[in-house]
């Protein structure tokens, strides 16, 4: 990791060595926390603009109230702390931000309400999730073994801390079985969603992905299919079974870390040619445009910082 400057941390700007909290704070033993993934890239004029700020935000407060933590900062605060800690950092090439709501120290037990809620901010430079030859050549995939958790098990809808041990339990079994991601499906055996990305595939021509039911409603997912709309594509949202995948012309990844970002390959089975698709390239370089402020139609969802 590319350590930056500084972080912020409950409303001041704090050395980046110098963030840290207690060994017993709770969010640390039980898991209760509430996380989102922003990126901000350099645009073609040379300045640095954040995209889809204020909807990251949103979603990080949405994902807060979910899990009944009082966040003690509106989301007015946040994004302007957000723009301060890029210019602060001198982060105008593009950076990844971490917005982060936790519960601190205070309290032991599993009842969370007495604990305080803290907020920080991170924010680095950092490359392609799956590598810069991932977003050119495509990704090796295995659909992991374990499920993605259900709706009836936890707060699926939250891009919650706790969530995540299950993406990288599935992350971890891909890796060592060979393959650069995993994909898990739902407790009923339809695809959800990657370890922490959303996924398309292309059939004769149609985009499809699978509703929200059981997935985050991602900001990524929701840009790449208005981008398949201007282009003139038909885009469905319907489950999607493991063996209608594994014959699929073309598919992908989509997700802030991610991009945009195809697949080569799902357990051993080709893809279509067995990398990058027409259609995907056709979306990755729309998706690439918008974030670098070269649609003039979504210059609206860029925040520039300088």
């Amino acid at each position: 990791m590319t350590e930056a400057k500084y972080i912020w941390m409950d409303g001041k700007f704090v050395s980046w060595n110098d963030a840290k909290i207690h060994i017993l704070s709770h969010t640390l033993h039980y898991g209760n926390g509430a996380i989102e993934g922003t990126k901000a890239y350099k645009t073609h004029d040379g300045r640095c603009a954040i995209f889809k700020l204020q909807e990251h935000t949103k979603r990080l407060m949405a994902s807060s109230k979910m899990t009944l933590l009082d966040v003690p900062f509106n989301e007015e605060e946040l994004n302007k702390a957000q723009v301060e800690l890029l210019q602060n950092n001198e982060l105008f090439n593009g950076a990844y931000i971490r917005p982060l709501v936790y519960l601190g120290y205070g309290v032991m037990g599993l009842y969370h309400k007495d604990a305080p809620v803290n907020v920080s901010i991170s924010a680095w430079e950092w490359g392609a999730y799956l590598g810069d030859e991932g977003l050119e050549k495509g990704v090796r995939v295995k659909i992991a073994s374990m499920t993605r958790n259900s709706n009836t098990s936890g707060m699926g809808k939250a891009k919650a801390v706790a969530n995540y041990l299950n993406s990288q339990m599935a992350k971890f079994e891909a890796v060592e079985c060979g393959y650069d991601e995993a994909l898990l499906r739902d407790d009923q055996g339809y695809i959800a969603e990657a370890s922490g990305a959303c996924f398309f595939i292309v059939r004769d021509g149609v985009i499809i992905s699978p509703p929200n039911d059981n997935s985050l409603e991602s900001i990524t997912q929701a840009t790449v299919i208005d981008l398949a709309c201007d282009l003139g594509y038909k885009v469905l949202r319907r489950k999607l079974t493991r063996e209608e995948v594994y014959i699929a012309d073309e598919a992908f990844f989509t997700g802030t870390a991610v991009e945009v970002t195809p697949i080569r390959d799902i357990d051993a089975r080709i893809i279509g040619e067995g990398k990058r698709g027409a259609i995907t390239k056709q979306l990755q370089d729309a998706y690439f445009d918008v974030v670098a402020g070269k649609n003039k139609k979504y210059l609206k969802d860029l925040t520039y910082i300088n």
